[in-house]
């Protein structure tokens, strides 16, 4: 067992662990200071009371459930289910909201005890890793929602001026988008709502794909989506409390309230002045630069790509669909786009690059994903009167920009050929006189 722990992947499990566990208490204690509960305090309330969204719930049993066999599921199933109708008796007689989720958060933690206490080997390494699949998910969600308030009680001003401003080098998209959608009528905007609030279910339908057979090999695949997409919810708000903002459909319309600066969107692009700092109010979360939704999708559609042709084109359409969402609810400008595009990439090369080994290439490409991100921060911050004063110059370099990182990725994952081996010659043998 000693021997086990000291192998090097064994330890940066543990490493992982701890870091993981110190950066919910660290949130935890931050959101305390500020008179809220933080991921922990949530996670555990929703033991007992009422979940805040059921449906994720049961998605994160549903990735567990993928190291167990076809009769533990259908038995972890039915167990979930029939928690959670005692717990709707019990609201709906007590008259509170009839809310569900409580039995998969139950039926996920009873496999971590099953784990701990009844198997051994490989068998609990397997189902505790089921188990930390499934609460990873769950966790997240509520980790980014502690971030989101953490950013807006923290960034009182945002720069949405500036990303405005650098958006006329892409000919304002957003604007563009919200006036195509007001056309399209409900059924182009309740579609598109559709998308863009069920993101995470698209998610875990392509990772059920990929670990479809967990339960039968006893082991994970080497690369997934599950782990590219908590990692684009966990680092991307970092970059929103170095780059605030809320987006046009509160800075630029009535949704902002009197933080507004005018009612122009989606009908009038704002005018091209001096960008500066703007004070906000403190709970709508700065959370568009880059665009998460958008990293996310990008990642759908890229894991989507080695599924059956259905998921192909349902990644495709979960692409092109969350795209048209973010720009045309007010939800993102174009340059928050393009930043998501990139930071998506650049994340999922680092994660293959861990996976297959740190060589030279995955290096300089995480390293150059990284450079151009950082490149399009510090130009929408510092450039944004020249982007928009010459924007047929500024618009086609963050697009070649953005190319470039899809190029370089797309180089990076395609399979290596097999050089052709010179078939050897046999030697002339002398003649036997």
């Amino acid at each position: 067992m000693l021997a086990a722990w000291r192998r090097p992947r064994a330890i940066l499990w543990t490493i992982a662990g701890v870091v993981t566990l110190g950066f919910l208490i660290a949130l935890e204690i931050t959101a305390r200071r500020y008179g809220q509960p933080g991921p922990i305090t949530n996670q555990a309330r929703e033991v007992i009371f009422g979940p805040k969204s059921g449906p994720l719930l049961y998605a994160g049993m549903a990735l567990m459930m993928v190291v167990l066999t076809w009769r533990q599921r259908l038995v972890a199933a039915c167990f979930a289910v029939g928690i959670d109708l005692v717990f709707l008796m019990v609201r709906w007689a007590a008259g509170a909201r009839l809310n569900f989720g409580n039995g998969a958060l139950w039926v996920i933690l009873g496999c971590a005890v099953i784990a701990i206490t009844r198997r051994t080997g490989r068998e609990r390494v397997l189902l505790l890793k089921g188990v930390g699949l499934g609460l990873l998910l769950v966790a997240g969600r509520k980790t980014g929602d502690t971030w989101l308030l953490i950013t807006a009680k923290t960034r009182p001003t945002v720069l949405d001026q500036y990303t405005a401003v650098a958006d006329h080098a892409l000919g304002e998209p957003s604007w563009l988008a919200g006036r195509l959608l007001r056309a399209s009528g409900p059924v182009g905007s309740h579609l598109l709502h559709l998308v863009y609030g069920q993101i995470a279910v698209a998610a875990i339908v392509i990772a059920l794909y990929q670990l479809r057979n967990v339960s039968a090999e006893r082991r994970f695949p080497r690369h997934h989506l599950v782990r590219t997409f908590l990692l684009i919810g966990l680092l991307g708000p970092g970059i929103y409390m170095l780059f605030p903002t809320v987006g046009p459909i509160f800075v630029y319309a009535n949704d902002g309230g009197h933080w507004a600066l005018a009612n122009l969107w989606p009908n009038t692009p704002p005018p091209v002045s001096t960008p500066h700092h703007m004070p906000f109010d403190g709970f709508t979360p700065r959370n568009c630069m880059p665009s998460l939704h958008t990293a996310w999708a990008t990642a759908i559609f890229i894991h989507s790509r080695q599924a059956s042709r259905f998921l192909r084109y349902a990644g495709a359409f979960w692409l092109v669909a969350t795209l048209g969402a973010t720009l045309g609810f007010g939800y993102h400008y174009g340059v928050d786009l393009v930043a998501g595009v990139v930071f998506a990439l650049t994340i999922e090369a680092g994660v293959r690059a861990f996976d297959r080994g740190w060589d030279r290439q995955g290096i300089q490409l995480v390293v150059y994903g990284t450079t151009v991100f950082v490149a399009l921060l510090i130009s929408y911050r510092y450039l944004p009167m020249q982007m928009a004063e010459y924007p047929w110059i500024a618009g086609p370099l963050l697009l070649m920009a953005m190319t470039s990182v899809i190029r370089g990725y797309l180089r990076f994952t395609k399979p290596a050929e097999p050089k052709p081996v010179p078939v050897q010659q046999p030697e002339p043998q002398p003649e036997l006189v």
